[in-house]
């Protein structure tokens, strides 16, 4: 059996231990701190502020409650408190865009060496002329909304698809991001799609072009590249890939601005897991692409594509 002083000098070295990873914690901090200025780091130690994606998200947030007004709202909305709510959100949205978009600028100014561009006022006009776009925005959303309705037999109401539909809110999402994007509004526009990609599994670049009525079905996977262009009235479901061919190393610096990604014509479907690549790739209108096609070359208006039914192998 232990004795009391055999106890005592097991607690002393245990008590060692802390001390002795104290102390190398002292130390490991120290390098971390020296690797900050290892050229190979990327890092933003600067006394001007970065864009938050925190904000970022806040900004969306408040942008579901003045294009959906009282879908997404804390409170009760009514007629008679529609105004003063409307406007206490957008005087919100304002300023907190105005300030996202002015670090954004900043950050490109000093990144990349550019000349100054005013970035506070700039901050301010652009987030004016992103509000004044929101009437736009709302009608365009509404047609993607009552699209889904109408070809989608168990939506019991436009109210379901506000409310709970993946793919109405990453369009949602994407169409906030790529007006900011057409304002050429750095960084914010993809960090609002990613997040969207993060909530949704849809993964819709904000530079991509996409027409009104336009649905995503159940969605997960769904992949839309930066220079797609997508008509009206085109209907995808989940594990769609609208993509680019094999890139190389260089692709970064050398295809910026080059189209890579398909065209998607007006009034076609696309089902699960197909995959169209290719800047000179184009689905003609009312076509049809079946599930799990792989496309890399164009096919004429009303055109049909399917797999070949496999053999099932029963042993």
């Amino acid at each position: 059996m232990e004795t009391s002083k055999q106890k005592a000098e097991t607690c002393r070295q245990a008590s060692e231990i802390p001390e002795l990873l104290e102390n190398r914690l002292s130390s490991v901090t120290e390098k971390i701190i020296d690797s900050c200025s290892d050229p190979d780091c990327y890092i933003h130690v600067d006394y001007e502020p970065i864009p938050s994606v925190e904000l970022v998200i806040e900004i969306l947030n408040h942008l579901r409650e003045i294009i959906f007004p009282g879908y997404f709202n804390s409170g009760r909305m009514n007629p008679a408190n529609l105004k003063y709510n409307m406007g206490r959100t957008i005087s919100v949205v304002y300023e907190l865009l105005a300030e996202q978009i002015a670090n954004s600028v900043r950050h490109d100014c000093f990144r990349y060496e550019k000349d100054c561009s005013d970035c506070r006022s700039l901050g301010r006009q652009t987030a004016v002329a992103f509000l004044e776009d929101i009437p736009h925005l709302r009608k365009i959303l509404s047609k993607d909304v009552e699209a889904t309705f109408d070809g989608d037999p168990s939506a019991k109401s436009y109210d379901e698809i506000i409310f709970s539909y993946p793919g109405i809110q990453a369009i949602t999402i994407y169409r906030i991001a790529h007006a900011l994007y057409k304002l050429e509004v750095p960084i914010l526009p993809r960090t609002m799609t990613e997040y969207a990609h993060n909530k949704t599994g849809i993964d819709i670049h904000p530079g991509a072009t996409i027409g009104e009525r336009f649905v995503i079905d159940h969605g997960t996977g769904v992949v839309i590249g930066e220079t797609a262009l997508i008509g009206n009235n085109v209907r995808i479901y989940q594990g769609v890939t609208l993509g680019a061919h094999s890139l190389p190393p260089d692709a970064g610096s050398r295809m910026k601005g080059v189209k890579r990604h398909p065209t998607i014509e007006d009034d076609v479907i696309i089902y699960s897991g197909a995959t169209i690549l290719g800047g000179k790739t184009v689905i003609g209108s009312q076509s049809v692409v079946g599930g799990n096609v792989w496309l890399t070359e164009s096919i004429p208006a009303n055109t049909k594509v399917v797999m070949e039914k496999p053999r099932l192998i029963y042993n």
